[in-house]
């Protein structure tokens, strides 16, 4: 059974972060740690007044004493992230367990052109060294433009701008994969494109593009993509699974107004998730 340690904060309510990737990667038949950086009452959008613990000091405490116990990753995946010392923190867990492992950054930080209202304008050149250590690195359009101090491009994008993008993210930083998510070359199709910059090749998957935004998507797409290439899936399978896997999770929310706030029903796909996963490791 292959071993994965997710980084990110636990939302107690709400479908996002870490209460997303635990039963994900889990249903994907993976031994799933986590390494929680906060604690919330309820994720932060739509509800007002949550609380908030901080666990910047318990990640060190917690990393050692893996460490101690030998505990290894097949992969480290990484999600929001809110101050510049649990950058630092996670870069020394990647000095500690990443040197046989997959490194899956996400690097959570901005959408429709601005950073979100926690970071500072320099935030995205912290979050950059996390990209220089990773295997793999997915961000939407809007952190792409933030890492490589570039105009955020909007939807006045071709086939050929993304594969530029790509190409230009890979020289910055050096992954193995560069991908780039929310893309959307028709109006009716949207998905992730990736760079695999060590073959010189591009991949893609497009599904429907649902007339609809929900909280948490990137976190259901995110998680499942990591697991996917833990499980070893080659990049098109991969990116399958994971736009499939968030599409449907979006189509199960639609029309469900009282609490699709909370987040995209993403429990009703586990199941066929869980599918997917079983027949590839049995092949």
């Amino acid at each position: 059974m292959k071993r994965t340690v997710s980084i990110q904060d636990i939302s107690c309510f709400g479908r996002c972060s870490l209460t997303v990737a635990l039963p994900t990667l889990s249903a994907m038949g993976i031994e799933t740690a986590i390494l929680p950086t906060a604690i919330l009452s309820t994720h932060t959008a739509g509800f007002q007044g949550f609380t908030f613990c901080d666990l910047t000091d318990e990640m060190d405490k917690i990393a050692s004493h893996w460490q101690k116990e030998g505990i290894t990753f097949d992969s480290i995946g990484t999600g929001y992230l809110g101050s510049d010392e649990q950058i630092a923190t996670v870069l020394s867990f990647f000095e500690t367990f990443g040197k046989e492992a997959l490194i899956f950054v996400d690097p959570v930080m901005a959408d429709h052109g601005k950073l979100y209202p926690a970071f500072s304008e320099d935030f995205p050149q912290k979050m950059a060294r996390l990209c220089e250590k990773a295997d793999v690195i997915v961000p939407n359009l809007t952190e792409a433009a933030f890492l490589l101090g570039e105009p955020f491009v909007g939807s006045d994008y071709d086939e050929g701008y993304i594969h530029a993008l790509l190409k230009r993210l890979h020289a910055r930083f050096g992954t193995r994969l560069s991908i780039v998510t929310g893309v959307t070359y028709q109006k009716d199709k949207q998905g992730a494109v990736a760079y695999d910059g060590e073959n010189d090749c591009f991949y893609e998957y497009f599904g429907e593009n649902l007339p609809v935004s929900f909280h948490g998507t990137g976190d259901v797409f995110s998680s499942s993509l990591c697991g996917a290439l833990t499980l070893g899936m080659d990049t098109t399978a991969a990116l399958k699974v994971a736009v499939d896997y968030t599409i449907d999770s979006i189509r199960a929310t639609m029309g469900v107004e009282d609490i699709y706030w909370y987040g995209v029903n993403f429990e009703k796909g586990l199941n066929a998730l869980s599918e997917v996963s079983r027949r590839f490791t049995e092949q």
